[in-house]
């Protein structure tokens, strides 16, 4: 048992109940959210990220009780300090992260690049052309000449449609004969 001095001070009785606060608690204190972000040093395009990340950060740890206010600070000032030290916290982690170090926005990033990105226009028109032709060859054509750009050989494909590897070569010759004739009449 411990002895009690007549002038020692006893802390005061809890001045607010021990629930948690609520999400909109939270938000109105935007404020002094904000005024970390910014002494923080984030980045004004990243403000309202980083201003979401706190809230649900804050949010999810009072939800899992790890919000206990001292029970002599008013609640108000407890929320400020809990959400001073979560902004805080989780601001420099985006400040000190290697995305935001290495991040360089341009409003022009294919200006920067050296060449040409891409099939130029040209060949895109030449690609469509073909499309267009291989689409009007007759189905026995067109397999024949997608069998070239197959892992397997010509006698495997030939052999897996009961037909000898002469054959095959033959529809081969007659496809790609009817593909130069469509592609020479669309020029």
């Amino acid at each position: 048992m411990t002895s009690r001095r007549k002038g020692a001070r006893r802390p005061p009785a809890a001045r607010h109940p021990r629930k948690k606060p609520s999400i909109e608690a939270i938000v109105a204190e935007r404020s002094v959210i904000m005024a970390v972000i910014v002494a923080s040093g984030v980045p004004a395009r990243d403000r309202a990220d980083v201003f979401q990340n706190v809230v649900m950060g804050a949010w999810r740890s009072i939800k899992r009780g790890l919000y206990r206010p001292a029970p002599w600070d008013a609640p108000r000032k407890a929320l400020r300090g809990y959400l001073y030290s979560v902004a805080r916290h989780l601001s420099m982690h985006y400040v000190n992260s290697a995305w935001a170090r290495r991040a360089v926005l341009d409003p022009q990033p294919l200006g920067r690049l050296r060449g040409i990105v891409g099939p130029d226009l040209h060949a895109q028109m030449e690609a469509r052309e073909t499309l267009r032709a291989l689409d009007e060859l007759k189905d026995w054509q067109r397999e024949a000449l997608l069998v070239v750009d197959q892992p397997a050989s010509l006698v495997a494909y030939a052999k897996a449609r009961g037909m000898s590897p002469g054959t095959a070569a033959s529809r081969l010759r007659i496809a790609r004969e009817a593909l130069a004739l469509k592609l020479r009449r669309r020029r």
